[in-house]
C-alpha cells in the first residue's frame, strides 16, 4: 500500500547510462518481482515491495492521464512506452524512460506486465515535465470526475496529431 505520509522532495536521483530497472506485475498491478536497481531506486526493501501495487513509486506530478493511456494500452494487449517521474520511499524523485509490456500465458492470455526503465535523455525529460505540468494543473482544475477528460484535451492539442508513442520517441 502507498505510504501516503511520504513528502515529495526536490531531490532527483539520475539513474546511470546502463541501468535498467525491472519489474514484473499481475493483471491488477501488483509487484511480483523487481530486480536489484527497482529496489535500489525505490527505497523500499524487496519484501516491501512484493505484494504491492505498483503506484507504489507514483509521483504525485504525474498527470492521471498518462497512466490511463498505459493502462489502455497494456490491457488491449499493446505495447506502452512513456516518460515517468517516480517516488521513492524516502520523497526523491527519479525519471525514467519505461517500455511496458503484456506478459503472455500458452493461449495468448494476458496473465501480467513486464516493465523495463532505462535513464532518459535530459531533454526529453524537460519537455516530459512542461508537458505533464500543464496537464497537472488541467486535471486538477477540471476536478476529479472530469480530470483525464481535461488531461486528455491538453495531451492531444500538445500531440498536434500525433500519437503519444510518437511523441514520446521523437524527444
Amino acid at each position: 500500500m502507498k505510504d501516503k505520509s511520504i513528502v515529495p522532495t526536490n531531490r532527483e536521483r539520475v539513474m546511470r547510462d546502463n541501468d535498467f530497472i525491472v519489474s514484473k506485475t499481475d493483471l491488477s498491478g501488483r509487484i511480483t518481482y523487481g530486480n536489484e536497481i527497482f529496489i535500489e531506486f525505490s527505497g523500499y526493501s524487496e519484501a516491501e515491495l512484493l505484494g504491492s501495487q505498483h503506484n507504489i513509486i507514483r509521483h504525485p506530478d504525474m498527470p492521471r492521464t498518462v497512466f490511463k493511456l498505459l493502462w489502455d494500452h497494456i490491457a488491449a494487449g499493446q505495447e506502452f512506452i512513456g516518460y515517468v517521474k517516480n517516488m521513492a520511499r524516502d520523497g526523491s524523485f527519479y525519471w525514467v524512460l519505461a517500455t511496458v509490456t503484456p506478459d503472455r500465458d500458452g493461449e495468448r492470455g494476458i496473465v501480467g506486465y513486464t516493465s523495463v526503465r532505462r535513464k532518459p535523455q535530459r531533454e526529453a525529460v524537460a519537455a516530459a515535465s512542461a508537458l505533464y505540468r500543464e496537464m497537472a494543473a488541467a486535471e486538477a482544475a477540471a476536478g476529479a470526475a472530469r480530470a483525464i477528460e481535461a488531461g486528455t484535451a491538453v495531451l492531444m492539442k500538445a500531440l498536434n496529431g500525433r500519437g503519444y508513442e510518437q511523441f514520446v520517441l521523437a524527444l
